[in-house]
């Protein structure tokens, strides 16, 4: 399917393209996209090795709002209870995990959405982060990691 390119006309009888408007749906420009994608890309990584017991969760207190934080050793205390009860294959979720690709979207000047795939032993996951700035340093206000 062809784009539709609206007309303009100019002068009396030609017509010539509109110049398309610029996308505002798209990543935020330069590097500040880069720097929130860096930031989405370092936070998960770190939260996914918190569930798989390799990283403590107090190397996140920096990056994560409080709320965040108290979910993920909730989850983190959870998956660990769970993958000692469990069969050997559960003892691998979350184990040697990677972020393969981030894509961030800005919502307001000072708040991005952004999202992640992560890949690990036994799966592919998705995750959700939410930042916000508050005094020039990027927190996570909401984490999801699926």
């Amino acid at each position: 399917m062809t784009a539709v390119t609206p007309l303009r006309r100019a002068g009396s009888t030609v017509l010539e393209p509109v110049p398309a408007p610029p996308d505002r749906t798209a990543a935020a420009p330069g590097n500040e996209a880069r720097e929130i994608c860096a930031i989405t890309r370092a936070t998960v990584q770190a939260a996914v090795e918190v569930l798989a017991g390799t990283r403590p969760i107090h190397q996140l207190a920096r990056r994560l709002d409080q709320r965040c934080l108290t979910v993920l050793q909730h989850r983190a205390a959870l998956t660990r209870r769970v993958a000692a009860r469990a069969p050997r294959k559960m003892g691998l979720l979350h184990r040697n995990a990677s972020v393969r690709s981030v894509r961030a979207c800005a919502v307001t000047p000072d708040v991005y959405e952004a999202s992640a795939v992560v890949i690990d032993e036994l799966r592919v996951r998705a995750v959700a982060v939410r930042l916000e700035r508050s005094k020039n340093v990027w927190r996570v206000t909401a984490l999801e990691i699926g």
